[in-house]
C-alpha cells in the first residue's frame, strides 16, 4: 500500500495527521464490519470509576456502540457519531500530549510486531469536560478489535474512565500492555512533561497481578486466570503492597495510576 491513509470523515480531527504517517498499518477503504460484542472486551479493561465506551471505524472515524453513560458524564444532549466530537471534549492544553501519546503507542506496537496488535492495549490519561462544566481527569484505554486481510487496522474499542477521584494531575505516561496470550509491559514517558518516577522494581508477573487487582479480581480469580497457585498469587500481592507501600487496594490503584503502571 503506497497511498497515504486518508480518512473519509467529513470532519477532520487532530489524530488524522498521526495516522497519516502509518499508511501501511491503517485501513483507508470502507469495510463493512459487524459491531463487536464490547462486553467481551470490557473484562480486560480497567474501569475504577464512571466510564463509557465506543467503537471506532478507522476509515472515516465514525463511532458505533456508544455507551449511553457518555451523555450524563459529559453533559451531552446527543450521542456522538464521530471521533472529532470526542476529541473536542478534551482540554485544549492536553491535546498535544494526546497526539504524541497516540504516536508513541502506534510506534511501540509496530516495534513489538503489528501482527500482535489485537492482543495489545494502549492507555494514558487526559482531562475532559464533564457535565458539571469543569475539566476532570480521564483514563483512556484502546484495544484493536479488527484487521483486514492485509493486517491493517480497521476497528478499535476505546473506554474512558473518570479517575478524578483518584488523581488530579496527569502522570504524562503512555502504557502499552499485553492481554490474552501476551504479557507485554512498556511504560513510556512524555519527554516534554517528564517527571521523576518512583522505581518500585516490580517484576513482570507482579505488574500482571497488579493489573488484575486494579480490575477488581480476587486472588483466587487471578490464580485461575494466569494458571498459578493461590499461594503464589497471594505472595505476589503481598510483595506488590510492600514495594508500593500500600495497605489497601484503593491506595494501590491510586498510586499505580499516578505512576503510570496501569
Amino acid at each position: 500500500m503506497t497511498e497515504k491513509y486518508a480518512t473519509g470523515a467529513k470532519s477532520a480531527h487532530q489524530l488524522t495527521d498521526v495516522w497519516n504517517n502509518y499508511p501501511e498499518i491503517l485501513q483507508n477503504k470502507k469495510v463493512k464490519l459487524v459491531q463487536p460484542k464490547i462486553e467481551d472486551f470490557i473484562g480486560g479493561m480497567f474501569a475504577p470509576g464512571k466510564f463509557y465506551y465506543y467503537t471506532i471505524d478507522f476509515y472515516d472515524s465514525t463511532l458505533s456502540g456508544v455507551h449511553k453513560d457518555i451523555l450524563n458524564i459529559h453533559g451531552l444532549k446527543n450521542t456522538p457519531t464521530h471521533l472529532k466530537e470526542i476529541i473536542d471534549l478534551i482540554h485544549p492544553a492536553d491535546l498535544e500530549f494526546v497526539i504524541e501519546a497516540e504516536r508513541m503507542s502506534i510506534e511501540k506496537m509496530y516495534e513489538i510486531g503489528w501482527e500482535h496488535q489485537t492482543e495489545l492495549k494502549s492507555s494514558y490519561c487526559f482531562r475532559m469536560i464533564t457535565g458539571k462544566g469543569n475539566y476532570e481527569m480521564f483514563h483512556h484505554q484502546a484495544i484493536h478489535t479488527h484487521r483486514d486481510n492485509d493486517g491493517r487496522l480497521v476497528q478499535a474499542i476505546n473506554i474512558h474512565s473518570n479517575v478524578q477521584h483518584l488523581i488530579g494531575e496527569n502522570p504524562y505516561t503512555v502504557l502499552v500492555s499485553g492481554f490474552g496470550s501476551r504479557d507485554d509491559f512498556h511504560q513510556m514517558f512524555y519527554e516534554k512533561m517528564k517527571k521523576h518516577k518512583t522505581d518500585f522494581s516490580l517484576t513482570k508477573r507482579e505488574i500482571q497481578v497488579l493489573t488484575f487487582l486494579a480490575e477488581g479480581w480476587s486472588a483466587k480469580e487471578i490464580a485461575d486466570k494466569v494458571n498459578l497457585s493461590y499461594h503464589t498469587v497471594t505472595t505476589h500481592r503481598k510483595n506488590i503492597f510492600n514495594k508500593m507501600d500500600c495497605n489497601k487496594v484503593c491506595e494501590l490503584v491510586k498510586k499505580a495510576i499516578e505512576e503510570g503502571l496501569i
